[in-house]
């Protein structure tokens, strides 16, 4: 169960920051990717310390997927905070187009200067950085017009810096996903491993599954009620967030001998169909 003090992957954030350093005098911008249904907790808190004054687009990715009054307080957040930000979905197309135009609009300055000196038309490279699972390779994908990354739904498939070229004339530099070394909040740890970006291996996902069904039924109670054919939510009033999470598992059949229910089963299947939007359209923050 992630905590306060637990460490995640600090060499791999210590090699990362270094890559993302040495290549920062060889970009234009910095495309930062969030998780559209956390998007405070998938922030790399040491991202603006990394890259300094470079400019930055932040990406809400997966957002297909993400409550969207939520992300629409979200996206208010960041306008009244004078940042720009695109929500973008790989499986809708939704937001992809938008992203060179937003690059031109931070980078008009730079670009005009370029043309004054009879350098229009010159290639803009862009960084693209963010938790592990956020969906970057799909994101450069989509950009690119084919499959130039790899791609798959677990995080830390990309391993190294590769270059990607778009028919748009933005040059894509992929960066490992990394998590940051400590997580300050206890909240932040349990939203990332419940998205995914944390190995399912390396925690204890019936714990996470139990925690996911706590919120739900907190903040998403009518979506939890139709996918489980639970009913009326108010007869669990009385119910902790283990028995309801075991009421979802004995509904599904997932039982073991002696009629126990199979808290493993349940734990997979459950945080399978938050991941993959099956439940419903759902968001764990608000700004």
């Amino acid at each position: 169960m992630p905590s306060q003090n637990i460490q995640w992957f600090p060499g791999h954030m210590a090699k990362t920051r270094r890559m993302i350093k040495e290549m920062l005098p060889e970009v234009d911008i910095v495309l930062e990717l969030l998780d559209a249904r956390i998007p405070y907790s998938s922030k790399n808190p040491e991202l603006k310390k990394i890259v300094g004054q470079k400019p930055v687009l932040t990406i809400l990715t997966k957002s297909s997927l993400a409550d969207p009054a939520i992300s629409a307080k979200w996206r208010d957040y960041y306008r009244s905070h004078g940042q720009s930000c695109i929500f973008a979905d790989c499986i809708t197309n939704s937001g992809i187009s938008d992203i060179p135009k937003a690059v031109n609009a931070i980078l008009s300055e730079k670009l005009q200067k370029y043309e004054d000196r009879g350098m229009s038309g010159r290639t803009v490279k862009a960084l693209v950085c963010g938790i592990p699972n956020v969906g970057k390779s799909s994101f450069i994908n989509k950009l690119a017009g084919g499959k130039r990354a790899k791609v798959e739904d677990r995080p830390g498939v990309t391993t190294d810096k590769q270059w990607v070229t778009t028919s748009s004339g933005l040059v894509l530099l992929d960066t490992p996903g990394v998590l940051w070394p400590k997580f300050d909040e206890k909240r932040v740890g349990e939203n990332l491993a419940m998205t995914g970006a944390i190995r399912d291996q390396i925690l204890d996902t019936e714990t996470i599954a139990v925690l996911l069904c706590g919120r739900l039924r907190k903040k998403y109670p009518d979506y939890l009620s139709e996918r489980y054919k639970l009913g009326e939510m108010s007869q669990y009033d009385d119910y902790q967030d283990y028995e309801l999470f075991e009421t979802i598992g004995r509904k599904r059949g997932f039982l073991i001998s002696g009629g126990e229910v199979s808290y493993e089963r349940t734990a997979v299947m459950l945080l399978d169909e938050f991941r993959g939007g099956i439940i419903g359209r759902i968001s764990l923050e608000t700004p």
